[in-house]
């Protein structure tokens, strides 16, 4: 009997198919002494098959999870069912004639249910008696049921009464996941003994089921963006298996929708425009089987593009119910934000925030701000992540601006008041009216506009413990006070215009640059000037390049020698004689052009050479030089002409009449002659910015700028010049 303790440390495998009517898919085994076998593996539950009637107690059920699989990956969840036995400790030697009628070997077992087959411990000895028992094992759910019947053979000695003889176990109750699973379990003896025990099946969350059972391989879910567009992939995915993929907006208050479903087969790529991308977009997997695990990803909350898109699509509108500001937020996802009611007196300026009025955005639907009264410079801001998000005026609504309007705070409690600018609230007393006046001359104004209603109260707490805010109108005191800037504006200008009066003649140089400036093209319009050169080929090509670089600006000048018609009618003399007397008359410019020639004339005048041939022989001296060559006039010589021309200047000249101007070609002339020195003379084209000055006159050179005219007139002089 001593043996019996090792006996019970192994387990022996009986299949269910030997002796009975076994389901393929069940086992039993029993621990080693015991003999066991599988009746029946669907007994109707509530009856009882006929067996032996023998006394074997149930001492223990205990029930554990198990998988039942017909591939590596094709598992079906159960409970295993183990069971000790024992020897009830009120069996007596009196059995002894059933016990040796069931010994192994006796060829006529009473009740054995095997129809005269031999039983399982047949060959053991004949000095050994058994015991045996028939267990029933019963499954409910919710629902199905299943009930087993196993019969039992147990070694029995003097030594095992009231101990227990081993276990077995039977594999096992099928059950889907995550179910409920009564398991009962008793014996067919007289004492209908029954043991009962409720368990949960495991669901997906055990690491065996996650990767055996089909319902828990749930593919995952990758996703890969781009610029334009979204890639989600399904991987993991069990071949020929379909799976539903699901896109839907997550939201807090459960008005989420079904959202976008799409049925296909694994591998699957699903391509999202980048514009659908929101924060609050998730994405789900599951397989097409009876109750699926789903996966679940969320994976742009994070994506500042995403967040950025949803704001672009959001909306804030305000609206105006008799005396109730309300305001409603629509966004196609729930926004972490805030709504803070402000003033904005400019519709491009700030926008002050009304102090402890801010509330956060709730969920769909107008939200209401209390006792707020409705005024057209109130906005209400979105703001989120210390941004503004959003704003909305009650300006836009076509609701008339006030501009002028002051925002005042008034302290519970006490009667002091403060106006609100530029995000401070400035007293009273130190107050200025938009930056004019000196301190605190508003104070008493705004005190009485308070006091007799003329301000909107805008916000009163109920309890009477906060702050009261005001709106009162500055209309009226601005303008007083724009009365008194218009008034020094006018003042201004009278003393401006007595100004003027004192300077006529000033006034008048003014008038008339503006009338031969402004009112034509060029900036020397109106301008005459009479051009005086030697008849040289250098000074005769400075003078063509310099009349037309003058006649450009729209002064008018006039060449000597030349003259055209004017010459052949009155002979070169008197028509020069002519040309010099209308510019003394006119008040012209006359200019003195210095060439070689024109110099040498000017020192033989200064010498004392002051002989002007009579007209006939200066017509005779003229008359080869109409089209002078180069070669026949040379440049250290005298020219007759421009003799004769200072003869008419030098007596003006002397007594400090006319308007006189000598131009030397630098190049050409070192130094101007003693006998022209009383007029302004300038090196040209070096001077040429002075020397335009003083053809222009004093009225004119303040009302043109002539800088952009030098360089063209120097550069047009200085390649005539040069050639």
């Amino acid at each position: 009997m001593h043996a019996l303790g090792p006996l019970l440390l192994g387990l022996v495998l009986v299949l269910g198919s030997a002796g009975g009517r076994g389901d393929p898919r069940d086992s039993l085994a029993c621990s080693q002494g015991l003999t066991c076998r599988l009746l029946d593996t669907d007994v109707l539950c509530g009856t009882e098959p006929p067996g032996p009637r023998q006394e074997l107690a149930l001492a223990r059920l205990r029930l554990e999870p198990a998988l039942r699989c017909t591939e590596p990956k094709a598992c079906v969840p159960c409970l295993e069912a183990r069971v000790r036995l024992a020897l009830p400790p009120a069996a007596s030697t009196a059995t002894g004639s059933r016990r040796l009628s069931v010994q192994p070997g006796t060829s006529g077992t009473e009740g054995s249910g095997d129809g005269g087959q031999r039983s399982p411990a047949a060959g053991a000895s004949a000095s050994r008696p058994n015991v045996t028992g028939l267990l029933l094992l019963s499954g409910l759910a919710y629902a199905s049921s299943r009930c087993v019947a196993v019969e039992v053979w147990a070694p029995l000695g003097p030594t095992l009464h009231g101990r227990t003889v081993g276990w077995v176990i039977f594999r096992c109750f099928e059950a889907p996941l995550g179910s409920e699973l009564h398991v009962s379990a008793y014996m067919n003896s007289r004492g209908r003994q029954r043991l009962s025990q409720q368990q949960r099946v495991p669901d997906c969350s055990w690491p065996a089921a996650q990767a055996a059972v089909p319902q828990c391989q749930v593919p995952r879910l990758r996703v890969s963006p781009g610029q334009k567009e979204v890639v989600v992939e399904v991987e993991g995915a069990a071949v020929g298996h379909s799976y539903t993929l699901r896109l839907y907006h997550n939201h807090s208050h459960g008005t989420s929708g079904p959202g976008r479903v799409v049925t296909t087969s694994s591998p699957m790529n699903y391509v999202l425009p980048a514009d659908e991308v929101l924060p609050c977009l998730c994405l789900q997997v599951w397989p097409e089987t009876r109750d699926p695990l789903r996966t679940t990803l969320c994976p742009f909350y994070h994506d500042a593009e995403a967040w950025e898109r949803l704001w672009a699509q959001s909306q804030l509108v305000l609206h105006v119910e008799g005396q109730v500001l309300t305001c409603s937020l629509s966004a196609p996802c729930d926004l972490l934000a805030e709504l803070v009611p402000c003033w904005q007196p400019v519709p491009s300026g700030p926008c002050q925030p009304l102090p402890g009025l801010q509330q956060p955005a709730g969920g769909k639907g107008p939200q209401e701000f209390g006792e707020l009264r409705p005024h057209p410079n109130l906005c209400v801001q979105v703001w989120s992540g210390g941004q503004v998000r959003l704003t909305q005026c009650l300006r836009d609504r076509a609701l008339p601006g006030r501009p002028d309007d002051l925002l005042l705070l008034e302290h519970g409690g006490n009667a002091s008041l403060c106006a609100v600018e530029r995000g401070a609230c400035t007293p009273l007393a130190s107050f200025t009216s938009r930056g004019a006046g000196h301190p605190g001359l508003l104070e008493q104004d705004l005190q009485q506009d308070v006091a007799v209603g003329q301000c909107q109260q805008l916000w009163h707490p109920s309890n009477r413990t906060g702050v009261v805010l005001w709106a009162c109108p500055l209309h009226k005191y601005l303008r007083t006070h724009w009365a008194l800037v218009w008034m020094g504006v006018l003042l201004g200008a009278a003393c401006l215009l007595l100004l003027l009066l004192l300077k006529k003649e000033d006034v008048k140089g003014w008038l008339k640059s503006l009338r031969a400036g402004y009112g034509s093209k060029g900036v020397l319009q109106g301008r005459r000037a009479l051009l005086l050169h030697a008849a040289e080929p250098v000074a005769e090509r400075a003078a063509c390049a310099l009349m037309a670089a003058l006649q450009s600006l729209g002064l008018t000048v006039v060449a000597a020698p030349g003259g055209g018609s004017g010459v052949a009618a009155l002979g070169p003399l008197p028509w020069l004689h002519a040309q010099h007397h209308r510019a003394l008359r006119d008040k012209d410019t006359i200019i003195l052009l210095l060439s070689p020639a024109a110099v040498a004339a000017a020192q033989q005048w200064d010498a004392g050479a002051r002989v002007v041939p009579e007209s006939g022989a200066a017509e005779s001296s003229l008359g080869p030089r109409q089209n002078p060559v180069p070669d026949d006039v040379p440049s250290v010589a005298p020219c007759e002409v421009f003799a004769a021309a200072l003869s008419c200047a030098m007596p003006v000249l002397a007594v400090a009449n006319g308007h006189y101007v000598v131009a030397r070609l630098e190049a050409l002339v070192p130094a101007v002659p003693p006998a022209l020195r009383a007029a302004p003379a300038f090196a040209v084209p070096s001077q040429m910015e002075g020397f335009l000055r003083a053809l222009a006159g004093p009225a004119q050179q303040r009302g043109r700028c002539l800088e952009p005219y030098v360089a063209a007139v120097a550069e047009a002089l200085q390649r005539a010049v040069g050639q």
